[in-house]
């Protein structure tokens, strides 16, 4: 099945210029489009500068509004904080201040609002559990994006991710610095999704907007993180890690939380509606794909 040509917004807001921020950015702008990006870093803001993409400070109450005026796409991409989502915070008074109406807007949220599923599919109607702080904290941006979208009259979709790997992020920097470890946590399992599928499934969504619509972006093949890391090690000719249980203090905390659940993720709601396949449809496409990228 052919991919539908992507929409590209005339002008795309970004709240949250980070690492997805910027590669939802890159693709918009090779498309044509044009993209203001927020980000509290001046250092980073300079250099969304130098990469053609409108920085903001989101502390400029002033310019926010403009922007939130000018765009016909926003996307929010920053993780919520102990107070809730930062987006929301700064941009549903701006929307309501511009009485802007855009075309499309998206949260990203996160598969942990699933919480365990006991290796058990997931599905977007699915009651949420979430088993995790972070967790959590996403069902509550996510309810608060909806009633906004209800309240206001806007095209609010969600979209969850599982664990998000691709150019410079992912079990292959770690086998290569030797800090990667063969992680057991017998009978866990969980899916992930390449950096590029997530900005291909956002794009067909701003091609089909529907009001209220969540969507689970993940690759098709849920499976042990072991199972990746032992992969990718064969590939790239190198040692297996070190074995160690998932409890064990050589795991970071953010590599724990994946941990904390086993489930698998059903990604047919964004096949169906959206017409979206991931071009990396297990780790095994997308891992390979960066392998090669670094010529090795």
């Amino acid at each position: 099945m052919a991919r539908p040509a992507p929409a590209v917004p005339p002008s795309l807001l970004i709240y949250g210029g980070g690492w997805l921020g910027q590669a939802v950015a890159r693709a918009a702008l090779t498309l044509g489009g044009s993209v203001t990006a927020t980000s509290r870093d001046a250092g980073r803001r300079a250099q969304l500068a130098e990469d053609g993409i409108t920085p903001i400070d989101p502390a400029d109450a002033a310019g926010l509004r403009t922007a939130v005026a000018e765009a016909s796409a926003i996307l929010i991409t920053a993780p919520p904080e102990a107070g809730g989502c930062p987006g929301a915070r700064d941009l549903i008074p701006a929307l309501a201040a511009s009485g802007s109406w855009p075309d499309w807007i998206g949260y990203v949220s996160s598969t942990a609002v699933y919480g365990n599923r006991d290796g058990g599919w997931a599905f977007e109607d699915d009651a949420l559990n979430a088993a995790s702080l972070e967790g959590a904290r996403r069902v509550r941006a996510e309810q608060d994006w909806l009633d906004a979208g209800q309240g206001m009259g806007l095209t609010v979709q969600l979209f969850r991710l599982p664990g998000l790997y691709g150019p410079g992020r992912s079990v292959i920097e770690r086998l290569r610095d030797g800090s990667a470890r063969l992680v057991r946590k017998p009978g866990q399992v969980f899916n992930r999704v390449h950096v590029d599928d997530v900005v291909a499934g956002l794009f067909a969504s701003m091609a089909r907007p529907r009001p209220g619509a969540a969507y689970n972006l993940t690759d098709d093949e849920p499976c042990a993180a072991e199972t990746v890391t032992a992969w990718a090690a064969e590939r790239l000719g190198l040692p297996r890690p070190p074995e160690v249980d998932w409890t064990d203090p050589s795991v970071s905390e953010g590599m724990r939380r994946f941990y904390l659940d086993s489930k698998r993720i059903s990604n047919a709601r964004a096949k169906a509606e959206l017409g979206w396949r991931p071009r990396y449809p297990s780790y095994r496409e997308g891992l390979q794909a960066l392998i090669d990228a670094a010529g090795t």
